[in-house]
């Protein structure tokens, strides 16, 4: 079933968060005309590559005209030819931006497709996407249209006043032309009363403009405070949980609208407040309320109009290696980032060639030793982005940090925190001129860590989750001086979202418990309790050489590289102890096995199987771990179906027969294995076959066994039928050696 017909079954509450995903950036009449075939391009590799993007983008159109063709409705071919030209508009200069936006999409979806299978949603992930925000947005929208529709009643009433003034000043002047005697006629009296009624009226009439404006001008201060610049921030700290892996940012544009709107109604209730002081230059009067109530709301106009243009300047996209695109906020020296902002408003009145500084390290904590500067250009001109509909934003693709060099020649030492827990910071600066009023703008982005070796990439990505996690703060560079402890109930869910976002599938309520048991120990509740920053990422697991994050993520990089088949099917149990191993296989069939990480290795996988002695005795049965020089050999899929055990000079067999709980091995592996035969040369294609010895004096119920080593295969690998040759007719013995490690 295709992922957008999984979509369409969900619940209304669910339904309600794919709709916020779908505007006109992506609409949700293409998401369902092409369902199918959106689904079956690689959007992500096309919003890293402009040739391949653009390509898509033409396929996409041609798609489009294809489903118009065959579409019987006139109402919805007419509407898929206004998203046809729209899409042309927005991305045919830029159709990397397209490739970005359905990618976003389509993960999103099936981040709510996961949430909606699984039974609890994590605390983070509930905060995030709830009803009650949903009201809150239509609550601004509304409020934001009635603000506009206000003003826009505004405008009428000021130009009722300009007509009626007109009116008053004819009659006025004309009385001003009768000479003396005509004025001390009847008919000049009554005229004069009647330019006293229209005056009475007009003073009237200004009051109540200027009342109207007043309270508008409270409304949209209160909605500014209450609720666009919460929102702001909420997007912020959304934005932060996105770096590390939480649900997919979406707002962006939302907020673009309610700030556009926003600050228009402004400048447009200044342009009514200006054009009231030029009436007063034709007509005024004592008591005239005009010259008495202008220049305090003028003040509180600029005000607001400064704050706000000055709030909307913000980071979109965090710095990032395209290298490293999952794990952004970290930087190496020597390395081009990437990062953007953007203004949240359109304003059309101003100089487009606004430039925008970088720098970086702006302002360092008291101490700090290491110090970086930007290699490349840090100035560039934000641009207007159509796609966006027409908001100012500047893209930096090509910056490098390089670290300063001191007089003596060498670099800065660390310092007492570690290169990883220092925490750095890029700035962005413009300054620029709108009716008259000059606005300050800067912002700056998240912390980052800049390391110069990729070997500390984990403890920098240790240091990015700990910060994101406990705090919005936006520039807290001394965090790592006495960080906060974390609960588990929320570290775990950030742990499990690494595995979502780098391997496909999150972890279980299980695997999670064994994680949590494995970080806290067995007696602790780990539902509410603090785990440090040190236990997570600086202490050692007792017993071991590594720390508990060290471990997890070297896991995490062996299934990207070798097991991600495997691990999306969800056949490796993973993160589950011996003793519960044990519990899972003891009642089961011989040859029943299941996939667990090592706890003793970095990066290392097993299988244990049961087994029964003669005298019916439960027998569990692990191979030593398979790390990733093993496994660059062979696929782990092609060890399990060829995997082999000699035991007292018996023919090798395969011990693993069924999948706990019972899926035959072939049944769940079998379209993984690679069958595919050698083409380039006419050889006769050859396997390679892991064994195992399985010694006969062992008298534990749990034996480990050992493989050899890659390098003490044969060279070149034997084929199956050479193996059974040589099995039959040499007295064949296998060097092992005996394992160190407990599982």
């Amino acid at each position: 079933m295709s992922q957008w017909k999984r979509i369409q079954q969900l619940e209304i509450r669910h339904l309600e968060h794919v709709d916020y995903l779908y505007d006109d950036n992506f609409p949700m009449d293409i998401r369902q005309g092409l369902a199918s075939w959106i689904e079956a391009q690689d959007w992500e590799l096309a919003s890293n590559d402009d040739s391949v993007a653009a390509v898509m983008f033409s396929n996409l159109l041609t798609q489009m005209e294809k489903v118009r063709s065959q579409e019987q409705n006139f109402l919805q071919r007419h509407n898929m030819k206004i998203i046809h030209q729209q899409l042309q508009v927005k991305y045919a200069s830029n159709p990397a931006v397209m490739a970005r936006v359905i990618c976003s999409c389509l993960k999103e979806e099936q981040r709510i497709l996961e949430s909606a299978c699984m039974q609890e949603q994590g605390p983070l992930e509930k905060s995030l996407q709830n009803s009650v925000a949903l009201e809150r947005q239509k609550n601004i929208d509304n409020r934001v249209a009635l603000i506009r529709g206000s003003v826009q009643l505004m405008d009428q009433a000021v130009k009722f006043i300009e007509d009626m003034q007109d009116d008053f000043d004819f009659r006025y002047k004309t009385l001003q032309s009768r000479d003396q005697a005509e004025r001390n006629s009847d008919h000049m009296k009554q005229e004069v009363t009647r330019l006293q009624e229209m005056l009475n009226r007009l003073d009237f009439k200004r009051k109540e403009v200027l009342s109207k404006m007043d309270i508008v001008v409270k409304e949209i201060d209160d909605v500014m405070n209450s609720q666009l610049y919460p929102e702001l921030q909420d997007w912020k700290r959304r934005q932060q949980i996105t770096a590390i892996g939480g649900p997919q940012l979406v707002g962006i544009e939302q907020l673009q609208n309610w700030f556009t709107l926003t600050v228009q109604s402004l400048f447009q209730i200044k342009r009514q407040l200006d054009k009231l002081g030029e009436l007063v230059l034709k007509v005024t009067y004592e008591s005239d309320p005009i010259p008495l109530q202008k220049p305090q709301m003028e003040d509180k106009l600029k005000y607001l109009i400064y704050h706000l243009i000055k709030s909307s300047f913000v980071v979109e996209k965090q710095p990032c290696m395209p290298t490293h695109p999952q794990k952004p906020l970290i930087i190496k020296t020597g390395v081009q980032f990437t990062t953007k902002v953007r203004l949240l408003v359109k304003l059309p009145e101003v100089d487009y060639q606004l430039k925008v500084k970088t720098t970086f390290d702006k302002d360092l904590p008291p101490g700090r030793v290491r110090q970086f500067f930007i290699l490349t250009n840090n100035t560039k001109v934000m641009d207007i982005e159509d796609y966006s509909n027409g908001c100012l934003s500047v893209e930096f693709r090509h910056l490098q940090l390089k670290e300063k060099k001191y007089i003596n020649g060498t670099k800065g030492n660390e310092g007492l925190l570690s290169v990883t827990e220092e925490l750095h910071s890029l700035s962005f600066e413009a300054c620029f001129t709108v009716q008259g009023l000059t606005i300050d703008l800067e912002t700056c982005s998240l912390p980052l860590v800049v390391i110069s070796n990729v070997s500390q990439l984990p403890g920098g990505w240790a240091s990015v989750m700990w910060y994101n996690l406990l705090t919005d703060e936006p520039k807290n560079l001394t965090f790592f001086a006495n960080p906060p402890r974390a609960n588990w109930t929320q570290l775990s869910e950030v742990l499990s979202w690494q595995f979502s976002v780098q391997a496909g599938r999150g972890l279980d309520k299980d695997q999670l418990t064994m994680l949590g048991e494995k970080l806290l120990g067995h007696h602790v509740s780990c539902s509410d309790f603090q785990v440090s920053w040190s236990k997570f990422s600086k202490e050692n697991i007792p017993g071991k050489s590594f720390s508990f994050w060290m471990w997890l993520d070297s896991i995490l990089e062996l299934i990207k590289k070798h097991l991600l088949p495997v691990w999306s099917e969800n056949y490796i149990m993973g993160f589950v102890s011996k003793e519960t191993e044990r519990t899972l296989l003891k009642d089961k069939d011989p040859g029943t096995f299941l996939l667990r990480f090592s706890e003793s290795h970095l990066g290392g996988i097993t299988f244990t199987w049961v087994d029964r002695g003669d005298n019916g005795e439960v027998k569990f049965n692990s191979v030593e771990p398979y790390t990733k020089s093993r496994l660059s050999a062979l696929p782990f899929a092609d060890i399990i179906r060829d995997y082999k055990v000699i035991s007292d000079g018996v023919v090798p067999e395969n011990p693993l027969k069924f999948l706990y709980p019972n899926i035959p091995k072939d049944e769940a592996f079998g379209r993984l294995y690679n069958s595919q035969p050698s083409k380039a040369y006419p050889y006769i294609p050859s396997t390679l076959i892991p064994i195992s010895e399985l010694r006969s004096n062992s008298s534990s119920s749990c034996s480990v066994i050992s493989t050899p080593p890659p390098s003490q295969s044969p060279e070149p690998p034997m084929t199956p039928g050479e193996f059974n040759m040589l099995n039959e007719h040499l007295c064949f013995d296998i060097d092992s050696m005996t394992s160190p490690y407990s599982d």
